[in-house]
């Protein structure tokens, strides 16, 4: 997901935003206290922890996010074509995001204050296992609750991920000399490196299960796949049947032992880390980030203006994760193939999010905007007229590949361009990104029984053309207001432009 299921890079951001900002504001004096993740520096250049010890936790952290995401990632893949009877899949991820959205305001803080970055990392992986289990009987009253708990794990998982990440870089780089954002951005490298791996081999094993010898569907079945799917439709299409159910098991057992394993493998082997924070810092529920997030909405026109292109984030990943994989890949090809396009999907999206991370400092961000924007409508148009056959198998991974282009540049440009705007209210602007991104998600799986693929295509490239529009908008008004201080406060107070800055990125 790339990105989608819970993989929300806006977490990440935030919290390094946060960490970036206090570390340069040390030197000032402030009556309020850092936030909750906020790494102090000590006056004991010493770290608890050696070198050794340090690189191996961050291998144990990572090892274990690859061993659940495994499992995770490839599941939600699956949901809209696994458990597509009334839309059960598709609306327990709804349901997820929507539980998502309240515990990124309110629990990571807590949670990570009480129990410890390692105990949160646990019990929130422990919420992951739960929904999985829910799949080996997948009815409403099983998915939903477990979506809910997951929804609510989610934000602390990340939340912890980062803030140890963070801390136990920042160690590093006292005991090594090294500069603490290198060392920071290393650790993020290595750390998505290893996650991103996850979609190989997870959808690797659920389309190596779900193989079938052959398949029986016809000429007449194909029209009704691509754009005129509809999912509510009685449709007599063998492709998608769901799997024998001693497959469905079978899968369904080996993710959760790929996740059980990630919570032993933290268990025995993450040492935990003392966080360093004022006394009694952030141990309560507060309302503080839910009114920041709404008063920087109110106050910032560039939020507003962004708001369309940051709910387009989440509804074009839902679209390649419920929509793309049922009404054109199960449809056409079988579930049994799901796996095998989104690989191509994942590595491609993974690829390029590295690379455009470095190139956008030679070229700005208006390219990669550009280039996203042509990829997408150009697919979206497509899609619209193409009628998916088995005979050109090739073109499923073509156009997989091309989506995962295109949501490299959304992920990390909207990002990029979130931590540039407000690099000084970065909490309240990255809670809005995963506000609005959410809503996206929230929106795409809800309707996603209820309407045609068609319709749905329509609504992406409506978000998409009026995001980017928006979105030049905003660029050109930010440079306006630049010559103008410009001109105001003289060369010195000249500032380097927008599409020109580098993406403070975790991805690597």
């Amino acid at each position: 997901m790339t990105q989608y299921g819970t993989q929300n890079y806006g977490f990440e951001k935030d919290n390094y935003a946060q960490i970036d900002e206090a570390k340069s504001g040390q030197q000032m004096e402030s009556s309020s206290p850092p936030p909750y993740n906020t790494v102090v520096k000590q006056e004991n250049p010493q770290a608890p922890m050696s070198t050794l010890r340090i690189l191996k936790n961050i291998g144990v952290v990572s090892f274990g996010f690859l061993c659940l995401f495994t499992s995770f990632q490839s599941l939600s893949n699956l949901q809209s074509s696994l458990n597509r009877e009334d839309g059960l899949g598709v609306g327990g991820l709804a349901v997820l995001y929507g539980a998502l959205v309240i515990s990124c305001m309110f629990v990571p803080p807590v949670f990570i204050a009480r129990v410890g970055c390692k105990w949160t990392v646990v019990f929130s992986m422990m919420c992951y296992i739960l929904y999985m289990v829910a799949n080996f009987y997948a009815v409403w009253g099983t998915i939903v609750p477990s979506a809910i708990i997951l929804g609510l794990g989610a934000a602390p998982l990340w939340s912890a991920k980062c803030t140890y990440l963070t801390e136990t870089g920042v160690w590093y780089a006292r005991l090594t000399g090294k500069t603490e954002d290198d060392v920071i951005n290393r650790f993020f490298g290595f750390f998505f490196m290893l996650f991103q791996t996850g979609q190989i081999w997870g959808n690797l094993l659920s389309s190596m299960i779900f193989q079938k010898e052959d398949s029986n569907i016809t000429d007449a079945d194909l029209l009704t796949c691509g754009a005129k799917f509809c999912p509510s439709a009685d449709v007599n299409n063998s492709n998608l049947d769901k799997p024998d159910m001693d497959k469905i098991y079978t899968l369904c057992g080996i993710y959760v032992g790929f996740a059980v394993l990630a919570v032993l493998v933290v268990i025995a082997l993450l040492d935990p880390i003392t966080l360093e924070r004022e006394e009694g810092q952030q141990r309560q529920f507060s309302f503080h980030l839910v009114l920041e997030t709404f008063r920087h909405l109110v106050n910032s026109r560039y939020q507003v203006m962004l708001v369309v292109l940051t709910m387009y984030s989440g509804i074009e990943q839902a679209f390649i994760a419920g929509d793309y994989t049922q009404s054109f890949v199960a449809c056409a090809l079988g579930i049994e193939n799901i796996g095998f396009v989104m690989i191509c999907y994942g590595v491609v999206d993974a690829v390029c999010s590295f690379a455009f991370g470095r190139l956008v400092q030679f070229v700005g961000h208006i390219p990669f905007f550009l280039l996203a924007f042509v990829v997408h409508l150009g697919l979206q148009v497509t899609f619209q007229f193409w009628n998916p056959h088995p005979d050109y198998v090739v073109l499923f991974y073509v156009f997989a590949a091309l989506w995962g282009m295109g949501d490299a540049v959304i992920q990390t440009q909207i990002n990029a361009l979130y931590g540039f705007l407000w690099t000084k209210d970065s909490e309240a602007a990255f809670a809005n990104y995963r506000l609005w991104e959410s809503l996206g998600f929230i929106i795409a799986f809800a309707t996603q029984k209820f309407l045609c693929t068609d319709k749905k295509l329509y609504i992406c490239k409506s978000f998409l053309v009026v995001g980017m529009l928006l979105y030049a908008a905003v660029e050109v008004l930010h440079r306006q207001e630049q010559r103008q201080k410009n001109v105001s406060n003289g060369p010195e107070a000249i500032k380097q432009p927008m599409s020109s800055i580098e993406p403070q990125t975790t991805k690597m």
